[in-house]
């Protein structure tokens, strides 16, 4: 039985190693903020999360008597499944309002159909076929109406 806690241990160490790991190279390889902010939520909570439930099982098996170290190593791994989904949302929605725009692949669908449109002066393509789309507005990329950008209100 405690051969199979300490596999049982290891094997969930090294999975929240391998989360957090991929975590961060996506966090270098992927193209944009919305991206990169979704690898840091599943390296936070898959990654630590499984790292957390490892050095339970192992506090759990240790024999100890002490039951204030698997209560806390609970109530860190609540606190981070509840804050970590929460926390990314509202950066991403942050993000949104100040003007950051998602990226998507050229020929997608999805820009279209969001009020994307392509900047003037180009068909709006970039190196790799990511294209951005504009938020709703006067076709700048800054989302701002005209009024708001200094220009005459009609």
């Amino acid at each position: 039985m405690d051969m199979a806690l300490t596999v049982l241990t290891w094997a969930l160490l090294m999975a929240g190693t391998f989360f957090l790991l991929t975590g961060a190279l996506g966090m270098v390889r992927l193209p944009d903020v919305f991206t990169r902010m979704h690898a840091a939520g599943m390296t936070d909570t898959m990654g630590a999360g499984l790292i957390l439930a490892g050095l339970l099982v192992h506090a759990l098996s240790a024999g100890d008597q002490l039951v204030a170290v698997p209560v806390r190593l609970l109530l860190i791994l609540g606190f981070l499944w509840f804050t970590s989904p929460i926390a990314t949302h509202a950066t991403a929605k942050a993000a949104l309002s100040g003007g950051v725009r998602p990226f998507t692949l050229a020929g997608e669908q999805s820009g279209e159909q969001s009020g994307g449109v392509s900047p003037p002066g180009g068909s709006g393509e970039e190196p790799g076929g990511a294209r951005p789309v504009t938020p709703p507005g006067d076709g700048s990329g800054t989302g701002r109406s005209g009024e708001e950008q200094g220009g005459a209100s009609s």
